[in-house]
């Protein structure tokens, strides 16, 4: 096995742990950190499409960066433009209290339909990639 693909099949493990763990967030009713785990298994799984394709280095975090920079490679992710867009928006307001406007904490703010939102678009990027590392 190549290192490149050694490497992609980390991440992509570590993006189907981070989506088992985002269920259970949704199951604890922790909503914010369902959505931000949600962001982290999509960012990891396209991460791990990129290393597939003989990337070495990538270091942004944003789904929708990562979503152009497979779609050079793989045309069919440029369906992802409105998921990688939602996940983006929970990477920092999910986590911090000043990431949202007002007084309410992430706790507070998210909910169970969010957290089910991220859920699902995380599952559906993770789906793809795993079709494309798998061929």
């Amino acid at each position: 096995m190549n290192s490149n693909l050694k490497e992609a099949l980390r991440w992509l493990k570590q993006a189907e742990k981070d989506l088992g763990a985002a269920r259970n967030s949704l199951g604890a009713g922790n909503y914010e950190w369902a959505c931000f785990q949600s962001q982290q298994s999509a960012e990891k799984a396209l991460k791990s499409a990129l290393y597939s394709k003989g990337f070495r280095k990538i270091l942004t975090h944003s789904i929708f960066e990562l979503v152009k920079a497979i779609t050079d490679f793989e045309s069919g992710f440029n369906i992802f433009k409105k998921e990688a867009k939602v996940l983006d928006s929970v990477y920092i307001p999910a986590r911090y209290p000043n990431g949202i406007a007002g007084d309410l904490a992430p706790f507070e703010y998210y909910e169970r339909e969010d957290a089910e939102e991220c859920i699902t678009y995380a599952e559906l990027i993770l789906e793809v990639v795993k079709k494309l590392i798998e061929k």
